[in-house]
């Protein structure tokens, strides 16, 4: 089951999209309609809120009377946050018992205004932000939802801000033009990522990068959309405790060389053992990951070394729209120290990064058929390997 994040600022229009996926097919939970559930009469969140704030945010009827509710928590972020600290577990709890029974090959879209503030971003295998400018926003609010505008820029100053949104956003949505517009930009994602994506993990199917011209000019993105895969496989793998550290790795983690658009993430795990537990293959599976029997260790270096420590399990991801290679080495091994050696080194030596290159570059000209690069390179790493083991000894570097 492929999990969507949908999120952005009030009045931003995250509910057209929300209402979209859902015409599409997609199994939507609406976490303000769950958080409207939770303080109904009866719960005992409401009783929780009503002792914290007051007799005076529960109406003669016994209904929670949003207004004064309001009134108190959204100029003052104390107060919010410990509205959330008693909304938030119920909804979470909520949320995942109905998301339990989405059947496989639905997908499941989480519209959640705080899924930035409260982490939970972490959760889903993609998260779509969806965007308007905060006077376009208040406008909305004012005419279409009657809040007072003070009232309007205090819930939106209450919020994350747009940089945070956009820290954790796999997409962005524009919505300050027609609604049309941003029905069909949800359309085209349907169709050409999330649809794909969905039966990928239904098939056990990873994505893969092209064969011929896979390498292209270094891109901005790649550093922060590292950081979002390391994050979200550290979640998934928390709970098995094996992980010693996950990292952003290859050529996509050395800023400004040229690679294959493909983010590389190690895991370094106690014992190389530990990457055949049952627990952690179904988090990675359940992460969105494929397991690929074929590649068990990396080519030794120096030529000769033991090959057995340059074991490894692969997994692939199943994103066609960004393609994750996982890496699970045992820590302290000679494979998974050169792959942090091999990143910090480039990373520190402009001129080995530039040579690396030159000679991908040259390479390429030969042949640009990715399984015939790859193996083109081996040579070159023997050699990088000595002088990056010489670097280290110079520097004094240490991994992690």
């Amino acid at each position: 089951m492929l999990r969507v994040g949908v999120t952005g600022g009030i009045g931003s229009g995250k509910s057209t999209v929300s209402r979209r996926l859902a015409e599409l097919g997609a199994h939507v939970i609406d976490a303000d309609a769950v958080a409207r559930e939770v303080v109904e009469p009866g719960e005992p969140t409401l009783d929780r809120i009503r002792e914290h704030f007051g007799h005076d945010v529960v109406g003669a009827d016994g209904a929670l009377d949003r207004g004064a509710l309001a009134a108190l928590v959204f100029p003052d972020p104390e107060a919010l946050a410990a509205l959330d600290s008693i909304t938030g577990p119920a909804i979470g709890e909520r949320v995942a018992a109905r998301r339990a029974q989405v059947p496989d090959g639905v997908v499941s879209v989480f519209d959640m205004p705080l899924l930035v503030e409260r982490g939970l971003w972490v959760h889903e295998h993609l998260v779509v932000v969806v965007e308007a400018d905060i006077e376009t926003r208040v406008l909305r609010l004012v005419e279409q939802r009657g809040l007072d505008e003070q009232d309007a820029r205090h819930r939106i100053a209450a919020q994350a801000t747009d940089d945070q949104r956009r820290a954790v956003a796999d997409v962005v949505l524009g919505n300050t033009g027609l609604p049309e517009a941003l029905v069909a930009a949800v359309d085209e994602l349907w169709t050409s990522r999330l649809a794909p994506w969905e039966d990928n993990l239904v098939a056990g199917r990873r994505s893969r990068r092209p064969d011929r011209a896979a390498v292209v000019a270094p891109r901005a993105d790649w550093d922060a959309r590292g950081a979002r895969v390391v994050a979200r496989i550290g979640a998934a793998l928390a709970r098995s405790g094996v992980a010693t550290e996950v990292s952003h790795v290859g050529s996509t983690a050395v800023p400004g060389l040229s690679a294959k658009d493909v983010i590389d993430v190690q895991v370094g795990v106690r014992h190389q053992a530990d990457a055949d537990r049952d627990d952690v293959r179904a988090a990675l599976r359940d992460a969105g990951y494929v397991l690929v029997e074929r590649y068990t260790t990396d080519t030794p270096h120096p030529d000769g070394a033991d090959q057995g420590d340059w074991c490894k399990r692969f997994w692939g991801g199943c994103d066609p729209g960004e393609i994750v290679h996982v890496h699970l080495r045992e820590h302290g091994s000679a494979g998974w120290r050169f792959a942090l050696l091999f990143r910090d080194w480039l990373s520190h030596e402009p001129s080995e990064r530039d040579a690396y290159a030159a000679e991908k570059a040259r390479l390429l000209a030969i042949d640009d058929r990715t399984a015939a690069y790859v193996e083109a390179k081996e040579p070159w790493f023997e050699g990088a390997w000595q002088r990056a083991t010489d670097w280290a000894q110079r520097t004094g570097w240490r991994p992690l």
